[in-house]
Parts: structure tokens; sequence; C-alpha cells
């Protein structure tokens, strides 16, 4: 039987927390308290502190990380190192930067991992943002540990979380590590340290936080900073020190979690044509759920916070973003747009309301383009089957001192920056936004209506040069 990788994603928005150090850690403990497993790290970052760490000097390398991203297996590209830990060695931004957009869809590396060959634990170390690599590796994980050290960090978890959540993570499969905590600070009152403040604010949040923490430790950061201009591990040269004892709770504890899981993840849902294993339809939802923008292009706010209202599901033309609106804010835009109209203005109140009715009924196509050096906006309205039934254009570049007119150009910006930045002279892909029900928004992803949409954007594509 195939193996199928255990995948742990170490990932902070925030550089400085202790992210790498944790996952390089992690592996040399897993291995060494349990030396039948086999444990393999890599990295999406370009510091190459992994190589630094593992690589044997004179190892021949046959691959790196951007071999793997290109399609060769993983198995066969991962170097045994130092420690015993299995290595694939890193490659600069500037070689992985172009492969980017072919992970646009945030299956794709669980679909190379379910294939790898790697047996045991996969280690992933993340960049500190949520680039398209990053969204795969939390997709594709068993297990999320998120290094917080300050607010700042504990702040930028909330985007971590809102993406797991998306895809239908258990919450007991993402965890907060207090990290870098300096216990000679000391508070008065009820938060005594910093370990303890973290938590607090962590569970205030409905994040979960590891039992252990890592302390600060000057001993720690000689092992990465010294006159040799190596890497050494915690477990064997940091004996003695409290982070020596915190690391091995930790792996410990992972240990106790993998033991508890029947197969990993890549083993259930991207294998390609298994059988006895759910359907393909299932891995599709779960990814259209992941791929959702996590906020509501036109006001900002968090969906996951503003649940409420999201009437309204968007996907541009290429497939390469899609999210929900809040009804108020497309209606609010449509009736800024193409009337004109703000909440001052006289007979707001029923253009809004015939822009909300039409919306309702139809779907709403927005194209930016830029003709003879002027920005423009093209809304189109189509019905079920295809046929256009409204169109106007809009100029962006209208200019005036009217605070309305401003207004309405930053909606635009704000709709068309994010999911569609203008392009040059001609037309590039498009936005549609489908009317949904707002007590179930969701259910536009399940695999009947989702063919739905785009039964009537194929329709819309081939009238493109309508609009």
């Amino acid at each position: 039987m195939q193996p199928y990788p255990y995948v742990i994603t170490i990932s902070s928005e925030k550089g400085g927390v202790g992210k790498t150090t944790l996952a390089c850690n992690l592996a040399v403990y897993l291995r060494a308290l349990r030396e039948s497993l086999p444990v393999t790290i890599l990295s999406f970052d370009n510091h190459f502190t992994i190589d630094r760490m593992f690589a044997l000097e004179g190892q021949k390398l046959h691959g790196t990380v951007r071999e793997m991203l290109e399609g060769q297996p993983a198995g066969a590209l991962a170097h045994t190192g130092q420690y015993g830990v299995g290595y694939i060695p890193s490659s600069t931004a500037e070689r992985l930067n172009p492969l980017l957009e072919r992970f646009r869809d945030p299956r794709t590396l669980a679909g190379l991992l379910g294939e790898s060959g790697l047996p045991g634990v996969v280690i992933i170390d993340t960049r500190p943002d949520l680039n398209a690599l990053t969204r795969n590796a939390l997709f594709a994980a068993d297990q999320v540990l998120v290094p917080v050290k300050d607010m700042a960090s504990m702040e930028n978890c909330k985007n971590i979380i809102a993406l797991a959540e998306q895809r239908g993570m258990d919450r007991n499969a993402l965890a907060l590590i207090p990290c870098l905590v300096d216990e000679r600070i000391k508070y008065d009152g009820e938060f005594r340290d910093q370990k303890t403040l973290l938590r607090s604010f962590a569970a205030e949040r409905g994040y979960r936080c590891l039992d252990t923490f890592i302390s600060k430790s000057p001993k720690v950061e000689s092992l990465t900073t010294n006159p040799d201009g190596k890497i050494y591990p915690i477990l064997t040269h940091a004996r003695g020190t409290e982070v020596y004892g915190q690391f091995r709770e930790i792996a410990l504890d992972l240990l106790r979690v993998l033991d508890a899981v029947p197969e990993p993840r890549a083993s259930f849902l991207y294998l390609p044509r298994a059988e006895e294993r759910e359907p393909p339809e299932m891995a599709d939802s779960l990814a259209r759920r992941e791929g959702l923008a996590d906020h509501c292009l036109i006001c900002g706010a968090l969906l996951a916070e503003h649940a409420e209202g999201r009437g309204f599901y968007y996907e541009t033309s290429d497939r390469a973003r899609r999210g929900f609106l809040h009804t108020s804010c497309f209606v609010d835009l449509l009736c800024a747009a193409l009337y004109g109209m703000t909440r001052d203005s006289q007979g707001y109140g029923i253009a809004r309301l015939v822009a909300g009715e039409q919306a309702r009924k139809l779907v709403t196509v927005i194209s930016p383009a830029m003709v003879n050096g002027s920005h423009r906006v093209d809304f189109s309205q189509f019905d079920a089957e295809g046929e256009l039934l409204f169109h106007r254009e809009v100029a962006m570049d209208r200019g005036g001192e009217d605070e309305a007119e401003k207004g309405i150009n930053d909606r635009l910006f704000l709709i068309l920056n994010e999911a569609l930045p203008v392009r040059g002279a001609g037309k590039g892909p498009w936005l549609a936004v489908h009317p949904v029900d707002p007590e179930h928004p969701e259910a536009v992803l399940e695999e009947e209506r989702y063919r739905a949409v785009h039964h009537v954007q194929s329709l819309i594509h081939g009238r493109a040069g309508q609009f």
C-alpha cells in the first residue's frame, strides 16, 4: 500500500516569531523520539536555514523544492540529512515566484503530497505571508502550528484561522504556541507574565493554545548565530535549558495526536480515482470553500465576524478569485455606480429598490478596461439563459469635486483592485456576481448549484463581445 504523509504546517504572517526554529527542531525531536518514524522537512521561505541545518557535507543534490512544485515526486527529491531527518533542498524566491500561478487552486500541493511517496511526517515551513504556497500548505495540513510572541502576531492569526475554518479544518487541528517568551517580564494583576497574557487573549478570540510554550533563550539564539556559521539543534546542543524540555513536550504531544489519527488527510481526500473513497466533488467543494476571500471586497469586513447578509457570490471569469458580498454593500454599489445616487440623494430609496430587485434576479457582470487612456467599467446583467438584459458603461476617472462621485469611485476601486486589477488596453477577466440565499450562502458551492453558476458564466463568456 502506498504511504501518505501526515502534514504539519508551521505558519505565521509575522516574521521573527521563531517559525523556522520551531519547524527545524520539531523535525529533529520527532525523529529522535521515534526512530522508526520518517520525518521530512521543506521550506517555501528563501533563507536556506533548513539546508544549513540538515545538509551533509559533500552530499550530491538531485532536486529542490522548485522541482517538487513543478511535479517531480517529492519522495524522489528528499535527501537524507543530519540527525536522520529527510529534507528537500530549498529554492530562492526568484525561482519559486513564477510558479505561484500554478497554485491558485488550494488543492494543488495536497495532490502533490498525496502522490509524493513520502511516508511518515512532512513538516512545511512557510513564508510570513498568505501567498498561494502558504494557502496550499494550510489546506494540505493535518496539523497547523502558529507561533505567537506578542499582540501583533496574535492579531495576524485571524487570517490563518479564517482560512482553516473555510476549508473545514477541525479547530483542534490548529494550535497557537507562545514563543520567545521572556520569563523575566512580569505584570501586576491577573496576567502575571507573557505566556498567561497571550493565552488569555487567545481564549477570548476562541483560539486554541498548546499547554506548552517556548521560552526566549540566549543559548538557543547562539545555535543559529555563531562563528562556525552552522545551525545546531536544541536536542543536541541545548541540554539543560528550559527550551530543551519544552520542545520535547510539544513533540510528544504531536506524536500522541499522530497516533490517534487513523490515516492522514492526503490518503482520503487527494488520491486521484481512489477506490471506496469520497467522490471528487467532496474535495472540490472543500477547495472552493478554501479559496473564498475572507472579507467582503466592498466594505472590507471579515466575513467570519460579519457573516450575516451575504446575499451575493462572486467569481472571476478566470476562476482566480471568489467570495461573498454583503447584500447592502453590493446594492449600494450598484445604486451609486449605475444611478449616481447615495443615501443622501433624493429618490435614493426607489433607485436602491430597483437596483436590488434586478440584482436578485440576474447575474451582474463587472468588466473593467482601459480605453484611450481612460479607465471605464462596464456593468452588464444577464438572465439564467445568458441573455443580455442590461448594459451601462461607467467612467472611473470622471474627476470633479463631488463627494458622492468620489465615493462611487472609491467603492469601485475597492472591489476591482483586489479582484480584477485594471489591465492595459483591451479587456481582461471579468467579475460575475450571482444572487444567493443569504440564509444559506455556502449552498452555491455545492456541486449541482455550482455547475449552474458555471453554466451561465459559460453562456456569458460566449457573448462577451456584447459588453
